[in-house]
């Protein structure tokens, strides 16, 4: 990764490019594996709201089963039980219940809990009223259960919140601080001040452009240092188990701040808008969301969902599918470019895919041996053509490019799982650095494999495109990733097959 990319996410720092391109009659190996410079810092911001979430889930369901037991009766309870408790924890994790702030407040949580019981047990009274009506709840028992209910979970939190409380000044969690000075320094000296809250600040990280203007770090000053570059934020991370980042600012102001958020939403962290942030984002903090003064609250960031072993496997059965299909096209296709341009029927290009990892991008050589590749990126793309603008096309290699078949070595890539079948565009290490310098959002891109097609493609934007409009298309995507939205982009890209530029 480069010093321009300060604000890159870890997964897009990439390895320089090969001196020279791998030789024609190399075997087809694609390295394997992330190299030094690529792997991402840890991710253990998921772990950490797992364990945060875990004991006040318990604590309401434990709660609900004492409640209903006496109420409802061994004749009842399994018929009703379940559905109490399940409904329970359903309407609490919609609330975000189960999402305590820095400094929980148990009188500011009792409306919700009352109203969610409320609601559970009048269903289940009703339904109790339907299907066993000698077993109907009165209004009376029913208001009992209700209150007793919402007493026995505020005990059960309570315990919980005293636990978090002390495990927080024990250990507090490893905190970056992002933000412009004074207000950055000041938020650290009160977490430092009170460990109550969870949080230990290990460094300060400046928002805007990388090299931005800031109050330097005064002499003998004991706070958290101020981190300026990339690997000054990676050291941190990794050294620190960094689990918490604060934004002082609103983290969408610029393309820097946001690219910073999508690098700590990606290792997992828990993500906070203290003081301006928390009142400038949409809606105003809650009353007891604050940290000695400061308002906070938590910034609802789930990693986007990006398919998972659901469309790995169907990348997987259907680069197998089109592997067996088009295998006698393939067949000809190289011996038709053995017999016109000699041996040496396949490219094979250093491209990075996800997490930054380098791959060899498959596809037959359009142009004679005596002219090769010279690592210009020129026209680019991954869903027809090999992408070199060097050289003179033999026929054979005119005719690859005119009907796409240059690009059916690709799927092999797909069956390896270096490329996915919808996804960000492969691009080359060169192209990547240049990128990264002139668009801080770009390397977010490597958060998904690439793709055969991708958003940007199907919207014409390819090699030659600005660097940001793409950025925007494939970062949208991956935001917004669905099952519904791959298919839409598979079907606009056989759409645009019949129009395929002459590449």
């Amino acid at each position: 990764m480069t010093t321009d990319s300060a604000d890159a996410p870890p997964s897009a720092r990439v390895r320089p490019p090969s001196a020279a391109p791998a030789p024609a009659g190399a075997a087809v190996r694609p390295p394997r594996g992330p190299a030094r410079e690529t792997l991402p810092p840890p991710r253990p911001g998921r772990g950490v709201r797992r364990r945060a979430t875990a004991p006040l889930v318990a604590a309401d369901a434990l709660a609900t089963a004492g409640a209903a037991l006496p109420v409802l009766g061994t004749g009842t309870v399994p018929l009703a039980l379940g559905p109490l408790v399940l409904g329970v924890l359903l309407l609490n994790s919609r609330a975000g219940l189960h999402r305590p702030g820095p400094a929980p407040s148990l009188l500011g949580a009792l409306p919700a809990l009352l109203g969610r019981t409320a609601v559970c047990w009048c269903a289940v009274a009703a339904v109790l009223a339907a299907v066993r009506p000698a077993q109907a709840l009165p209004p009376a028992v029913l208001a009992g259960a209700v209150a007793g209910h919402t007493a026995l979970v505020c005990g059960a939190r309570a315990l919980v919140h005293r636990a978090r409380w002390a495990a927080a000044r024990r250990r507090p969690r490893a905190t970056l601080i992002v933000g412009p000075d004074p207000a950055a320094r000041q938020l650290a000296a009160v977490l430092r001040a009170r460990p109550e809250y969870g949080m230990r600040p290990v460094g300060l990280v400046p928002a805007g452009a990388p090299g931005s203007a800031g109050a330097a770090d005064a002499p003998g000053d004991a706070g958290p240092p101020r981190l300026t570059s990339p690997q000054d934020i990676t050291r941190a991370v990794i050294r620190h188990t960094v689990r918490d980042a604060v934004f002082t600012v609103p983290p969408h102001r610029d393309p820097h701040t946001a690219a910073l958020l999508r690098r700590f939403i990606a290792q997992g962290s828990a993500i906070w808008l203290a003081g301006a942030a928390a009142t400038l984002e949409g809606h105003p903090p809650p009353s007891d969301g604050h940290l000695w003064g400061f308002a906070c609250r938590r910034l609802d960031t789930d990693p986007p969902r990006h398919g998972g072993p659901g469309k790995r496997a169907l990348d997987l059965a259907l680069a197998a599918v089109a592997l067996v299909a088009s295998a006698p096209v393939l067949l000809c296709c190289a011996l038709a470019a053995r017999l016109a341009d000699g041996p040496g029927v396949l490219r094979r290009e250093e491209h990075l895919g996800r997490g930054g990892r380098g791959f060899l991008l498959l596809t037959f050589r359009t142009v004679r041996p005596c002219a090769p590749y010279d690592g210009n990126d020129g026209a680019e793309g991954p869903e027809g053509g090999d992408g070199a603008d060097c050289g003179h096309p033999s026929r054979v290699g005119r005719l690859l490019r005119r009907t796409g078949a240059a690009g059916l070595p690709r799927w092999w890539n797909v069956l390896r799982g270096e490329l996915s079948l919808v996804g960000p565009s492969p691009e080359r290490p060169a192209a990547v650095e240049r990128c990264i310098r002139s668009c801080p959002e770009y390397g977010a891109r490597h958060r998904m494999a690439p793709g055969l097609t991708g958003l940007a493609q199907v919207h014409g934007l390819r090699g030659g495109s600005p660097v940001a409009d793409r950025a925007r298309f494939d970062n949208l995507y991956i935001d917004t990733w669905s099952w519904g939205q791959d298919l839409r982009i598979g079907l606009r890209a056989l759409a645009r097959l019949p129009r395929r530029e002459g590449r």
